[in-house]
């Protein structure tokens, strides 16, 4: 992958030809996006917005006559986050621009793909009478708009969640070239100011009150704070010195425990905003 980092950067012809022929290519478009990150936190959001009309063409050419949004959200989340952070230089604000687009998108998709939600509706439909049939028994009528909530969150929330993906992949190849070492501490370091963390708590509290889809504000307020409670974990482990088997059981943890875990690490995440956990750890070693 740094090699092809190191390609894309000779120039603007390389740069656009990968990130057009990867978004063109399906099960691609994740290097695509990445591409168009790098060049956006390397060479600015105009320079790299130029290269982002070259992937959009396939991207757009598969929302429309493909009837898959996936490569063009993703492409969009990617250049809205890679935008604020070369911008801003906080990961905060990308990750609060990317919810935000995360939400429109959740509140637009059954308008712009009716008939895609409606394939994916019915299979869940069919699924639960079929595997589940006291489930869809006890919601009865209300099976279907379950199904359709959770279907339209789960495209808007898993768009969001690659895009953080391919821009923390940006990043890396841009630390990788320029900066070794320093998406490590960046990412180490990365924590919710206590504003943020309540904005986002409130949100997923406060919003299925209002009428909004429940499971899209989760998906869109969540996976930042899920994010900031990975880098915390990060960060414990880089500023004690501990080994990498650390990390690695932790995320077999992860993948064992599933939900129960995500949600120890928004918790945590939400506390750390408040009392630095790092911060009140003393470091093994010089700080980093």
């Amino acid at each position: 992958m740094r090699a092809l980092a190191q390609f894309v950067m000779r120039g603007p012809v390389q740069a656009s030809g990968v990130a057009a022929v990867a978004t063109a290519v399906p099960l691609l478009f994740w290097i695509g996006a990445a591409v168009v990150g790098l060049v956006i936190l390397r060479l600015g959001v105009s320079q790299g917005l130029t290269i982002g009309l070259w992937a959009l063409l396939p991207a757009l050419g598969w929302g429309v006559f493909g009837g898959d949004p996936t490569a063009l959200a993703v492409l969009l989340q990617v250049m809205l986050m890679a935008s604020l952070l070369r911008t801003t230089l906080s990961w905060e604000r990308a990750l609060l621009g990317g919810s935000f687009l995360a939400i429109v998108m959740g509140l637009t998709l059954p308008m712009m793909y009716p008939g895609l939600l409606d394939e994916l509706v019915r299979a869940g439909v069919s699924f639960y009478e079929q595997y589940n049939a006291e489930v869809a028994r006890t919601l009865g009528s209300d099976l279907e708009t379950v199904i359709r909530d959770t279907m339209n969150a789960s495209m808007a929330g898993s768009y969001l969640a690659v895009g953080v993906g391919m821009t923390m992949l940006a990043r890396s190849w841009q630390a990788g070239l320029y900066n070794p070492g320093g998406f490590r501490t960046e990412f180490h370091g990365l924590k919710l100011s206590p504003a943020i963390a309540a904005v986002f708590a409130v949100t997923m509290v406060v919003g299925p009150f209002l009428g909004l889809n429940a499971m899209l504000l989760v998906w869109a307020a969540g996976t930042p704070m899920f994010l900031a409670g990975l880098a915390l974990v990060h960060g414990i482990v880089g500023r004690k010195k501990l080994s990498s088997q650390w990390l690695a059981m932790f995320y077999v943890a992860l993948v064992l425990l599933g939900p129960s875990l995500m949600i120890l690490l928004v918790v945590l995440a939400f506390v750390d905003s408040w009392l630095d956990i790092r911060g009140r750890i003393k470091p093994a070693g010089p700080a980093e």
